[in-house]
Order: structure tokens, then sequence, then C-alpha cells
């Protein structure tokens, strides 16, 4: 089974971010990163099926030279190879955009399952999996919280609302983005990073992809990031119990809204 399992690096939690001149992004300089959260968490489901099922996991990543550092990470945990997709072309890309370029790496790979995290810890918005699903033409299931292998599909336990867990099948090959807690990723050990070293990671750009910049305009633009301005007051009420209770009942119904 060749799995493929889609990484992205972000900034890391305890960094001080700070907002860029034009106030749409933070400044990318002076702080650490990381891999996603949520993607260390399907590349632990990769390496899990791997050793469980054979195969290969081969870990894809879009964006700077320092993203090598993610990658690095993953091969040193037990990936095998790396595709990294390294251009001026893709920096600024939404997840359309990002699931485009991945879904033309992939095309070629055409591996057995393909894994995402969920979302990422930066933007949030849990589209790009989803996205490339399409794009590759594949069946696709999210929040999954347990996978199991059956021949050529798979039994899938999703997360819904309210406690409930929802069991479906799926075929191969298949997208699946991973819930966090699905398992306890492993960290590297001294002879995985060592491995590492010679381990092959593929740097392609949008030429070797066969994508020019009209194929790459963002459908979704981030026009302003800011801080909300806090505007916490107290107001104190006087009176009766009674009194007070009834005027903090209508301000929370009409004023807060919360009732």
């Amino acid at each position: 089974m060749k799995i493929a399992v889609c990484l992205k690096q972000v900034p890391s939690r305890d960094s001080v971010l700070r907002l860029n001149r034009a106030g749409t992004w933070i400044e990318e300089v002076d702080i650490s990163y990381e891999i996603n959260e949520p993607d260390t968490y399907a590349l632990e489901e990769a390496l899990m099926l791997k050793e469980k099922h054979g195969g290969e996991v081969v870990v894809c990543s879009l964006g700077p030279a320092r993203t090598q550092q993610a990658i690095k990470e993953a091969l040193a945990k037990g990936a095998d190879r790396a595709l990294h997709f390294d251009d001026p072309a893709f920096q600024g890309l939404d997840a359309w955009a990002t699931a485009r370029v991945l879904a033309q790496g992939l095309a070629k790979e055409e591996p057995d399952l393909v894994v995402t995290g969920l979302q990422s810890d930066d933007f949030g918005f849990a589209q790009t999996g989803v996205i490339l699903a399409e794009l590759l033409g594949l069946p696709h299931s999210t929040i999954i919280m347990e996978v199991q292998v059956t021949g050529r599909a798979l039994k899938v336990k999703r997360e819904l609302e309210s406690g409930w867990f929802q069991w479906i099948e799926i075929p191969l090959p298949a997208v699946l983005t991973i819930q966090s807690g699905i398992n306890k990723p492993r960290y590297a050990t001294l002879k995985g990073i060592m491995a590492a070293k010679n381990k092959p990671i593929q740097r392609l750009g949008a030429a070797d992809l066969g994508l020019d910049a009209a194929a790459l305009v963002p459908r979704q633009k981030i026009t302003r990031v800011y801080v909300p301005a806090k505007r916490a007051q107290t107001e104190f009420f006087a009176g009766t119990p009674k009194e007070i209770a009834t005027k903090l009942v209508d301000k929370l119904k009409n004023e807060a809204r919360v009732l």
C-alpha cells in the first residue's frame, strides 16, 4: 500500500506573533515553525498502516526552503521519501490552489491512500483535503477517528456532533482527513534521524508540475488580520436580590443576547 501524507509547516504555538505592516498576515521572520499538529496524527496513522500492511509512506509538503525541516522530521519518524513543492509561484496560495498543486504532484504517484490532517493550525479552513479529493477524482471521508483496511476498501470511523460516531466503508484509492487524537504520535529515534539523511526528497516547482501562474490564482484572499479590541466593562446592579436578578436577565437577553 502506497500512502501519501500531506504535511504543512506552521508557526509554533509558543511563537510571539506580530502583524505585518499591511495587516494582511503575520511577520514570518524571527519565529519558529513546526509540523501542523493535526498532520502529525495523519503521519502516525500512515506509519501504523504501513507497519501492519506493508508498502511505503510518501510525505508531501508545500512551502519554502524552511519546510524541509518538517519534511526531515517526518522522514526521521519513518516515512520513506518526500515530495517538496517549492516555487515562488506557490506563495500565498489559498486552499483551492494548494490542493491543485498537491493534486498535480500526487496524480503521478497514484497512491492507494492520501491522508491529511483535518485542518491547519494557522488558517483552520479544513478545505484542502476535501478539495484535493475532488481534484484527484477520489472518494473521501473527513474527521476520521479510526481506520481499518479490508482488502481494497477501508472501514472508517467518523466523529459527528454531540458525541456521536459513524462507521462507513469507502473503496480504495481514497482521501481521508484525520482528526487529532486518533492515535499517539511517535517521537523520532536517533536511528531514524540518522536514516533520514539518506532518504530522498524530490523538489518540484510549478514547471515540473505543468502549472503556470494563471492556474494558481487564489479564489480566496485575506484582506485584513487584526487583534480584537478589548471592550470589557463592569456594571454593578443595585436593589434587592429579586430586582438584581431581573436586571441581569434583561441584560443577558437583550444586550448580550446569550439567552
